[in-house]
């Protein structure tokens, strides 16, 4: 640890600080925004700074988001980012980056992305920045958005459900990733085959089994091998997004181990609900890919803790009540969990043994460095942003949806139990949340190039 810095305006204490690769007592002294020293829990503070006493509360460095659906403008009846901001904060979530559909426009030109950016900046309770779109037709438009900062361009290889934003067929992937690679960008994809979906039985009606019978794993599977292939081939950048079948996984893994430049994540909803557990009718727990059983849960745990699963990004898709009708074929597909993400997965982690230094590499700063930004975000590190959760991790809450941020309280984590209270949230060094509560608004717009 290092010396006391001549100068801070803020030390944060704790018995526990989680700092890359431990957990220990410390002292992390802030100054002008950012971390300039973490030392002994007994340093004595640099004069004049303020030191909050978090006794035994966690330190967390503050969680990244990279997968997040704020629809904002034009959907802003199912989210926005007034709301996503304040439910990001209130979970220690306080950097996200924003998907390109949903909204309308879609981020698929570098207007359309200007016309998001000046929706978003005076609404953004945390760092929020922005994917592009891969779509057909939209070739001429990756550099240009590119170069307007974006973090990467997401695309679909199934239909999406919105008509604005169509999905790539092989040739329009292939056309996509060859532009993307010349400048060493990266392609996030929505991986599944539209042939296995649509050869499979249709959704319908109320049964959970039905739907999840609709989207088989081997479309995931297949879609996965297509864009492992195409990356080994361009030698491009790819990330596989939201990951539900666990078959793919030794794919993966041979991929990277052969040097293919391919990153994964999962989310919350695959890590802590299971397929047997969904009543009829519930179709807040629907998403695509879906939701799967039990030994595929487990397997998914075996892929994040060897190191074949990257990160644990939310993919917070949500809608107005309304459109989560009783009948899995006909509802909105999309899980809520942007406030609860990080309590869901310290549930499960820890009763799987599991550290909560692997949970922020899961949820910090593996995300940090997907997006580029491991220089500033992602770690209680010397020189990154002062951006921290605070976090009760033996407390547990029963989650009231009223209680939540989120526009529309609909989420498949009603009623549950779950561990690990966020009792504030900093960003930069000035705290944003209290108990849930919003107390500041200092959120900023960033770009790819953001140092």
């Amino acid at each position: 640890m290092a010396a006391t810095p001549p100068h801070a305006d803020l030390v944060l204490r704790s018995t526990r600080v989680v700092t890359p690769g431990t957990t220990g007592p410390a002292a992390v002294a802030v100054a002008d925004g950012r971390i300039a020293a973490v030392l002994p829990h007994d340093a004595p503070p640099p004069a004049g700074a303020t030191v909050v006493d978090l006794g035994d509360d966690m330190l967390l460095p503050g969680l990244v988001d990279t997968h997040v659906h704020v629809n904002d403008p034009g959907r802003t009846e199912w989210e926005g980012f007034w709301t996503a901001t304040q439910a990001a904060a209130a979970g220690g979530i306080t950097t996200l980056l924003d998907m390109p559909l949903n909204s309308l426009p879609p981020t698929t030109t570098a207007a359309n992305l200007a016309v998001k950016q000046d929706v978003a900046r005076p609404k953004a309770h945390v760092d929020t920045g922005f994917w592009g779109g891969a779509i057909p037709g939209n070739v001429k438009e990756l550099r240009p958005l590119h170069e307007a900062g974006v973090f990467g361009f997401k695309c679909f290889l199934s239909p999406s459900g919105v008509e604005e934003f169509p999905e790539l067929d092989p040739a329009g992937l292939e056309a996509a990733l060859t532009e993307i690679a010349a400048f060493d960008g990266l392609l996030i994809v929505h991986a599944e085959d539209p042939g296995h979906l649509g050869s499979a039985p249709q959704p319908h009606g109320p049964r959970y089994a039905d739907f999840l019978a609709s989207r088989p794993r081997a479309a995931e599977n297949d879609a996965i091998a297509l864009l492992v292939d195409l990356a080994r081939k361009l030698d491009a950048r790819v990330h596989v997004l939201h990951l539900s079948s666990s078959d793919a996984l030794p794919m993966i893994a041979a991929a990277k181990r052969d040097g293919v430049r391919v990153t994964v994540e999962t989310c919350p909803h695959f890590l802590t609900l299971t397929a047997e557990e969904v009543p009829d009718g519930a179709t807040e727990f629907k998403c695509c890919p879906p939701i799967r059983e039990r030994e595929n849960q487990d397997a998914l745990w075996a892929g994040l803790a060897d190191g074949t699963i990257d990160c644990v990004v939310s993919d917070h898709s949500p809608c107005t009540a309304d459109l989560k009708v009783a009948d899995f074929g006909q509802a909105w597909g999309g899980i809520s969990s942007l406030q609860l993400g990080l309590p869901a997965v310290w549930t499960e982690a820890r009763r799987r043994g599991h550290r909560a230094e692997d949970v922020v590499r899961w949820m910090s700063s593996a995300p940090a460095a997907l997006a580029g930004l491991d220089r500033t975000k992602g770690g209680i590190v010397p020189g990154r942003d002062a951006d921290f959760a605070v976090l009760a991790p033996d407390e547990t809450f029963t989650v009231d949806p009223a209680e939540l941020h989120h526009r529309n309280q609909v989420t498949a984590y009603a009623g549950r139990t779950l561990s690990g209270v966020v009792r504030s949230t900093w960003l930069r060094g000035e705290q944003i949340t209290d108990h849930g509560r919003t107390i500041a608004k200092t959120g900023r717009l960033i770009e790819r190039t953001s140092a």
